[in-house]
């Protein structure tokens, strides 16, 4: 794709899954949504030097473009497992339109300094927006409050403030953070992990644990804190959000702080959506994550937490890994698993294909509620056009395109990513990204990444 390009005409296509449209793309914007052949007139209008047109078939499916509220970029500090610019590459890939980068780099994204310096790679990168997350302490350390007004007036305009990977355990702290991130409408992520019942924890506490030998983690570890949390978020009023939901109980708790017009909202990873921790009993150091897969009841629980709303949003929890870091003895390996190149079709294949949510559903998990949470819903100062909008005439033409009837096997060698530490290698999963736009431009065309250099630079950067 060299020239001029600034003008996408997507033929056929389902928006939400819907009847066929006919679906224009220019200068950033969705310029036209209408009836099947009605956007042949906008190549008759003296504004049509390279214009690209895609046939959706009557069968390609139409979204917003996805919005991840959790991952891991690595950089600055671990280049060699992933990069702002690799991993916003892969999130193309995976139909993202932007990400949110968590906070465990080196140095700790704590300061106005260092969100600004990964916003900042991200606009450089080009593949999708990136939003930091500040950590909510010093270093993680959990023992005072990091910088949180600052990095909420920096450029990078920080709203989600999160110590992932590690836990706010002192409730005194996680009051603190509560009351300090309404007075910029900001939201504490949680990673519930209460850490004196995990402490050399390795998998889920269960059956499984105890028949091959690797020291259990207690479901109630995470519903513990979630409890704890919810109630804190509804003494001063604050938002609370739930990073990774994995257990059963958990739902239960939330589908009770929601009853009760506590302000929190949560998520659940694709791999906690399919996986188990029957998977374990391989020694397959691929499935070792923090929270760890539980059982199948949960699974089916969180599945159910997702399809009635109780679960707000699907984040990837993207952790790319070294091999060294992964190619080792289960207690040694690091925990986490790659996924933003994944999500879509595994929400296909638990979600979609089994009848429990519809493609305006997964819009909802998938774009709409993360872009909310995030605050990046709207129209901000200094900030791009914003994502998780309607597929309507005016709106930013931040979309993705994806063939629901299509499938692949997964290659984690194969993959965009720096790291090839998926769990899901060998499996053949449904659904495949055929583009991803960016401000009405094309980050993947016909699926394959669009290189900057093959991009026309009107549109690309915010």
């Amino acid at each position: 794709m060299n020239g001029t390009t600034i003008m996408y005409l997507l033929r056929g296509v389902r928006p939400l899954g819907g009847e066929p449209a006919d679906v224009v793309l220019r200068e950033g914007r969705i310029a036209h949504v209408g009836a099947p052949g009605s956007g042949r007139r906008f190549l008759d209008d003296g504004v049509n030097d390279g214009v690209v047109e895609v046939d959706g078939e009557d069968r390609l499916v139409l979204l917003p473009g996805l919005v991840d509220l959790h991952t891991h970029l690595r950089e600055p500090g671990r280049e060699d497992a992933e990069t702002v610019w690799s991993g916003t590459r892969a999130a193309a890939a995976g139909g993202f339109t932007a990400v949110h980068a968590m906070a465990n780099t080196t140095p700790t994204q704590d300061t106005a300094g260092v969100v600004e310096q990964v916003w900042r790679l991200g606009q450089e990168a080009g593949w999708a927006d990136v939003r930091p997350v500040g950590a909510v302490t010093v270093g993680l350390g959990g023992e005072r409050l990091a910088e949180l007004g600052a990095m909420a007036d920096s450029a990078a305009r920080v709203r989600v403030f999160s110590d992932d990977g590690l836990c706010v355990h002192d409730p005194v702290l996680m009051r603190r953070a509560l009351e300090y991130v309404k007075a910029f409408d900001g939201v504490v992520a949680q990673h519930a992990q209460e850490p004196r019942l995990t402490q050399g924890a390795l998998m889920n506490e269960g059956v499984v644990s105890a028949e091959i030998g690797l020291a259990g983690w207690p479901a109630v570890a995470e519903e513990a804190i979630i409890a704890r949390d919810v109630l804190l978020a509804e003494h001063v009023g604050s938002r609370l959000h739930v990073c990774h939901l994995s257990t059963a109980r958990s739902v239960e708790i939330v589908r009770w702080a929601k009853a009760r017009g506590v302000d929190v909202t949560a998520e659940v990873t694709p791999h906690h959506l399919l996986l188990t921790d029957e998977r374990a009993r391989t020694y397959d150091a691929r499935f070792k994550v923090n929270p760890p897969l539980r059982t199948q009841a949960d699974v089916e629980a969180v599945r159910d937490g997702l399809a009635d709303g109780t679960i707000d949003v699907v984040a990837t929890d993207h952790a790319p890994h070294p091999v060294e870091d992964k190619d080792c003895e289960w207690a040694a390996a690091a925990f986490g698993m790659t996924g933003l190149e994944t999500a879509l079709s595994v929400v296909q294949a638990t979600m979609v294909d089994t009848g429990r949510m519809s493609w305006a559903d997964v819009a909802r998990v998938l774009s709409v509620a993360p872009a909310r949470i995030g605050r990046i819903d709207e129209a901000r100062p200094g900030l791009p056009d914003p994502h998780g909008r309607p597929l309507a005439a005016g709106e930013p033409a931040n979309v993705t395109l994806v063939d629901p009837a299509a499938s692949r096997t997964v290659r984690g060698a194969q993959q965009v990513t720096a790291s090839a530490n998926t769990p899901l290698e060998g499996m053949e999963l449904p659904g495949v990204v055929v583009a991803t736009f960016l401000r009405g431009r094309a980050t993947v065309l016909r699926g394959v990444p669009v290189e900057r250099t093959e991009r026309t630079a009107e549109g690309v950067l915010p």
